[in-house]
């Protein structure tokens, strides 16, 4: 099966995060695209390089690392979807009920319990969603069928989407006018970085094609297709509508909560608002599914591994489904989508993708040494391996140094230093290892192109609110007494080899 019909390109999302509405955003949205682009060079040569496995970034970190290092990472990716599944079920019921309320017998009918936001209890830590929780039953069902199925709801849903969007922005072309755009960058460079530095997440999504290896005709030659051109038409359509958008109506007359529906209703097109709505619900949805269908491969993936129960790793004999993990994901997003204020948990997020990224990038490295017998140069006080690893995490620090160093504007002198430290350990890399070209799709320009992956990903983690480092610390420690008690005891690698999943037929591959 091809596997760009999981690659979702979430241009709707641009209503939420829109946040610095000048024209600049545009520049922001191309420099975080670029940032992705590397990254997804990355996971293209990972998922070429071990196709036909579940895992994604949990099976690479386990194949270049140890399983503790990627059952962190697991741990860290997990929570991320389980919040945002939530989230965007709940963002998901709001857009239906907005488009239910357009038929004069719903119009205030409906109450907020059942879709706009919640009924909220004790000061909003509760807050009761009941159309969430049942969106997230469907679409758990539908994935629960096969992944016939699921994919023909998905792909008729990302088709939907991007043709609203083209049509947003050709609508919105004959709108714009250009002396909206002067000054382009009216708060400066420095905000242009910032703004990238959130827009950056507006891309997170495009390592979910990774986890569809199994179901691929021809995973080696499909999966960096679909990773690198799902996000290469993600940063078109993003810098499309922002520059209509932009152009349509001053910056510092759009709103925070819908600018493009209101800069299109401003100018009398009601009805693209209406399109835009449409789209909304068909971009959620295209989410929604992909991020439960990753959840259950990762699920699977540990499973069969045996850090956790073998419950996870039971596949259905005729679905071909890992229903058991589906069905977990789905009760774990409905229960949070249902019951809590999950947006009140939205700062921290994104820990589990930086997290991820970065390890990806640092495994491109690290399986790359793996197939040298013999090293470039030896040291008499540690291996090449390690002073390898240590030259990475050299790299990761440095980064996030630079990103505090940035956000709390540092003096420039602390700056450069922590950038030439990490100029000389990616020096290191290039001098002190010798690599060698893997099969299938090659990353570019290794080891620098990794190396500025993970410095550049630990300086946006830098950039998240404080709770989301005490986040991450806490799980990291909560996830090394689940391995040490019981991970450790029950780890079954390659054990279960024999299971085949969905995997298509020799001859289909050839």
């Amino acid at each position: 099966m091809n596997c760009l019909i999981y690659a979702s390109v979430e241009v709707f999302l641009l209503i939420v995060i829109l946040v610095c509405c000048h024209a600049g955003v545009t520049c922001s949205f191309i420099l975080a695209g670029l940032s992705c682009v590397l990254n997804a060079l990355c996971y293209a040569e990972l998922a070429s390089r071990l196709p036909a496995v579940v895992g994604g970034a949990y099976l690479y970190a386990y194949s270049a690392f140890n399983e503790l290092t990627a059952f962190l990472v697991f741990g860290q990716l997990m929570i991320d979807y389980h919040i945002g599944a939530a989230s965007i079920a709940r963002s998901l019921a709001s857009y239906v009920v907005t488009i239910l309320e357009m038929f004069p017998v719903f119009k205030d009918n409906i109450p907020s319990w059942i879709g706009h936001g919640g009924e909220e209890f004790f000061g909003g830590t509760l807050s009761i969603n009941l159309l969430a929780p049942f969106l997230l039953a469907l679409l758990t069902v539908i994935l629960c069928l096969g992944v016939g199925e699921s994919s023909i709801v998905n792909s008729f849903m990302t088709v939907l989407k991007v043709i609203i969007v083209i049509i947003v922005i050709f609508v919105g072309a004959f709108e714009v006018d250009v002396s909206n755009w002067s000054p382009f960058a009216p708060h400066g460079v420095k905000e242009i970085l910032t703004g990238a530095t959130i827009v950056f997440f507006a891309y997170v999504g495009f390592d979910a094609v990774a986890n569809s290896a199994e179901e691929s005709r021809r995973p080696q030659r499909d999966l960096p297709l679909a990773i690198i051109g799902s996000l290469l038409i993600c940063i078109a359509l993003y810098i499309g509508v922002c520059l209509v958008i932009t152009g349509m109506v001053p910056y510092y007359l759009l709103g925070e909560d819908a600018p493009l529906a209101e800069a299109f209703s401003s100018k009398g097109l009601k009805f693209v608002s209406i399109l835009i709505s449409i789209g909304a619900v068909a971009g959620l949805t295209t989410t929604l599914l992909v991020g439960l269908y990753v959840q259950s491969r990762l699920y699977l993936g540990l499973g069969r591994d045996g850090l956790l129960p073998s419950l996870f790793s039971k596949v259905h004999p005729t679905r071909h489904t890992p229903i058991h993990s589906q069905v977990w994901v789905g009760i774990v997003a409905g229960v949070l989508g249902g019951l809590f204020n999950v947006h009140m948990l939205s700062h921290i997020l994104s820990v589990g993708a930086l997290t991820g990224y970065s390890v990806v990038s640092a495994c491109v490295l690290a399986l790359r040494w793996k197939d040298k017998t013999v090293s470039q140069f030896s040291s008499r006080w540690t291996s090449a391996w390690r002073e390898g690893v240590l030259c990475i995490v050299t790299v990761a620090c440095c980064g996030f140094a630079v990103g505090i160093f940035y956000r709390f504007s540092a003096s420039y002198f602390f700056l450069v230093v922590a950038v030439v430290i990490a100029i000389l350990a990616t020096t290191a890399l290039c001098c002190r290892q010798a690599y060698t070209d893997p099969p299938g799709f090659s990353c570019p320009g290794v080891p620098i192109v990794p190396a500025v992956c993970v410095f550049f990903n630990m300086f946006l983690f830098a950039q998240l609110h404080h709770e989301a480092w005490v986040r991450f610390v806490v799980l990291s420690i909560i996830m090394v007494g689940i391995y040490a008690f019981y991970g450790q005891y029950h780890a079954k690698p390659g054990s279960d080899e024999s299971i085949i999943y969905q995997r298509a037929p020799s001859e289909a591959t050839r």
